[in-house]
């Protein structure tokens, strides 16, 4: 069973996401409009969603699709940004397991470094995070396949992805109130959450230059990898992909 820690209290400066909370019919990216919203001054949980994006993006610079209110295309103003959200990237994903799996009671997810979340060991979602530290905030992306059949997505994500079939109202909520509890969460429930969920670690792996075995993370959240030899590689950015 995953790992899970006690509900942390939200007070002080902690963010509670939801509100304000701007949804769109339509438009290019749920990430642009809440950076622009940020810039703006916008207050730390302002929450953007869409139920259709024309120009939505994932992680090294590719395209995220998905038919129209068949996804959560969600994206959040996390500010204050400071030295407490240095392992935002593993807490997301985290928040969204746990999101998923409150739709869809008796499934686990996993999580494949670093930062896509799994079901059955097909992608189930996505996580883009972009930050200004210099202007204290971030920005959280989030992709969620929640209705979308198999042959509606594109032919080169077909296999790899996966659907959750849940309520789109239902996932905004959920995600709201987890990424409240992940975010404002210590370091070291972080760090035991996201090992117990990792995806790849015991597992043969590949990325661009090199190859091994997936060893888990550090605790700066980089993917450690035995290779040929015994050596240890530490990935601290880039995509790894399983050796079938």
């Amino acid at each position: 069973m995953a790992y899970r820690p006690p509900k942390a209290a939200i007070g002080g400066d902690e963010v509670a996401f939801g509100a304000p909370h701007r949804h769109f019919r339509v438009t290019d990216s749920t990430n642009a409009r809440a950076r622009e919203l940020a810039e703006a001054g916008v207050p730390g949980g302002t929450v953007v969603t869409a139920e259709e994006q024309t120009a939505g993006r994932g992680r090294q610079g590719r395209t995220w699709t998905a038919p129209t209110g068949k996804a959560l295309l969600y994206s959040a103003v996390l500010r204050p940004l400071d030295e407490r959200h240095m392992l935002l990237p593993l807490a997301v994903p985290l928040a969204v397991c746990e999101a998923a799996e409150e739709l869809r009671p008796g499934i686990e997810c996993a999580i494949k470094w670093p930062n896509d979340v799994w079901l059955d060991e097909r992608k189930l979602a996505g996580v883009l995070i972009e930050a200004k530290p210099q202007d204290g905030w971030a920005v959280i992306g989030v992709g969620l396949n929640l209705s979308i059949a198999p042959d509606e997505f594109p032919d080169d994500l077909r296999w790899p992805a996966i659907s959750l079939f849940g309520a789109l109202v239902a996932a905004t909520a959920a995600l709201n109130r987890h990424l409240d509890r992940w975010v404002a969460a210590p370091r070291n429930e972080i760090l035991a959450a996201w090992r117990s969920r990792d995806a790849l670690r015991g597992r043969d792996v590949a990325w661009d230059g090199g190859a091994g075995v997936a060893e888990g993370i550090d605790d700066s959240g980089d993917l450690l990898v035995v290779v040929g030899g015994g050596d240890r590689v530490v990935l601290g950015a880039g995509e790894v992909h399983l050796r079938l």
